[in-house]
């Protein structure tokens, strides 16, 4: 039997407002103009250009009407009909639900030929047959981004088997093999970052020059001692000097290991626009808006009129009815969107001028020393706002200081205790940590252990697995791979 029940819930949505200030608040000045371009396409009723003020014109009228409207119940333009999916949703489809996905859309970038493409156009080059040209493509198929082939050649003999219908045997495929090797960027298509250096090795202008012969060998013969930089083993195997080996090393350490790249011929530039502007008066710190930041927009007056004359004529008319509320929406979407923008500088001035009071001392000399320990909640409870406001601001947007433009998220880290009691930024840390490795004897280079030494009679309290992980922060290589000839 059915029943039916009365139940009660509270679920939160997102209001078109809230998400399009979200959205917008992420958006980098580098990509402003083009949203704001975008949705001047899209609606007719927003304007670029400074808003008029008048004295008491049928632009006031709208706006008083405009109030007028939103408060009162309209029997003609009914709301069921205004929010219907025809109109409804500030261009935010879902009813309000908020779509991340639409926040991922990358801006356009350039190409050029792909690593592949541009080994094909050699291999047309050799004076291949058509059977040995297709195993040859199969090959280079099989390259990976960064240059290597890492599948096994049986594996590539099946693929031609059941692909292509192609017998062919390991011989014939070593021959195809080591002809595409020889193509450019040299190093191409090894199976082994050792098979990569040897090809480079080979293909040097000199081959009988004494460094590249050592090279070879060293390669060749102590390739596991060189990985593991024991130059005592390799001298005394090969029978070199200090001098030879130093020589050799330093030749083979300048070849390139990733012959490929990673980006499989995709270019992609860049350009960081400072969202802010510090200014340095005399000792008195003032933080500005990139101008880009404040476009200049306003409502169309045509379109206020527009409005306004057919809200007093007579609706009864379906298609009358129907481009008031057009016109309605549209009027709105403007004025979401211009309120939008204001309350977007607002944010971001409330949220700098609080970063900048926090830090100010590094704000005037540029000490990375003087960073404090600062986290998201920190600025959050300065201007009473919630973390993720903070976070969106913070992690794409950037500063220009006459010390250079420091992204926003450069100014946040964790705090370090020290024997004084108080907290230091990890940055400070890090970039002792960094003098101290730069200072080293690069023969026998700090190890971790002695760093943690070093760093506690600094005052710093600090255990070696956090010196472990900044080191790998900083991309420091542990100590036996920073030792040096």
């Amino acid at each position: 039997m059915q029943k039916l029940n009365l139940s009660q819930s509270l679920s939160q949505k997102l209001s078109p407002q809230q998400i399009q200030f979200i959205k917008l608040l992420q958006v980098p000045t580098a990509e402003l103009d083009a949203r704001i371009e975008e949705e001047l396409e899209v609606n007719p009723a927003l304007e670029e250009g400074k808003d008029e003020e008048p004295e008491q014109t049928q632009e006031d009228d709208f706006e008083d009407s405009y109030e007028e409207d939103r408060a009162r119940e309209d029997s003609e333009v009914n709301l069921d009909d205004y929010l219907d999916d025809e109109y409804s949703g500030y261009k935010m489809q879902g009813d309000g639900n908020y779509n991340a996905d639409d926040e991922d859309r990358e801006i356009p970038i350039s190409s050029q030929a792909s690593l592949h493409e541009q080994l094909i156009s050699q291999l047309s080059f050799l004076k291949l047959d058509e059977r040995q040209k297709m195993i040859g493509q199969q090959l280079i198929g099989s390259i990976e981004n960064d240059g290597y082939i890492r599948r096994d050649l049986e594996a590539i003999i099946n693929d031609l088997a059941f692909s292509q219908n192609i017998e062919t045997d390991i011989d014939e495929m070593e021959e195809i093999l080591r002809k595409i090797q020889n193509f450019d960027p040299a190093g191409i298509a090894a199976r082994s970052l050792q098979e990569c250096l040897i090809i480079q090795l080979e293909r040097k202008e000199h081959p009988d020059d004494q460094v590249v012969q050592h090279a070879l060998m060293i390669v060749q013969e102590c390739f596991d001692e060189f990985t593991k930089k024991h130059y005592s083993k390799i001298q005394k195997r090969l029978d070199l000097d200090e001098e030879q080996i130093k020589d050799a090393v330093n030749l083979i350490t300048r070849l390139n290991p990733k012959p490929g790249g990673t980006s499989d011929g995709l270019v992609r530039t860049q350009y960081i626009i400072p969202d802010f502007i510090l200014t340095n008066t005399g000792g008195k710190l003032e933080v500005s808006l990139n101008s880009r930041n404040a476009p200049e927009l306003r409502i169309s007056r045509s379109y206020a009129e527009m409005f306004d004359a057919y809200d007093k004529s007579d609706k009864k008319d379906k298609k009358l009815k129907d481009t008031v509320t057009f016109v309605k929406q549209k009027l709105d979407s403007a004025k979401w969107f211009i309120d939008a923008i204001k309350q977007r500088q607002n944010t971001l001035l409330r949220t700098m001028e609080a970063i900048l009071n926090y830090q100010r001392e590094f704000f005037i000399d540029g000490d990375e020393t003087n960073l404090r320990p600062m986290i998201l909640k920190d600025i959050a409870e300065r201007i009473d706002m919630d973390i993720s406001t903070v976070s969106r601001v913070a992690n794409s947007k950037a500063i220009q200081t006459e010390f250079g433009v420091y992204p926003l998220k450069y100014f946040f880290s964790e705090g370090i205790a020290t024997d004084s009691g108080e907290d230091v930024s990890n940055r400070e840390v890090k970039s002792v940590l960094q003098a101290m490795v730069d200072a080293e004897d690069k023969k026998r280079p700090l190890s971790d252990d002695k760093l943690v030494k070093m760093l506690n009679k600094k005052g710093y309290n600090i255990a070696r697995r956090t010196v472990a992980k900044y080191r790998e922060q900083l991309q420091i290589p542990v100590a036996r791979l920073r030792k040096e000839l």
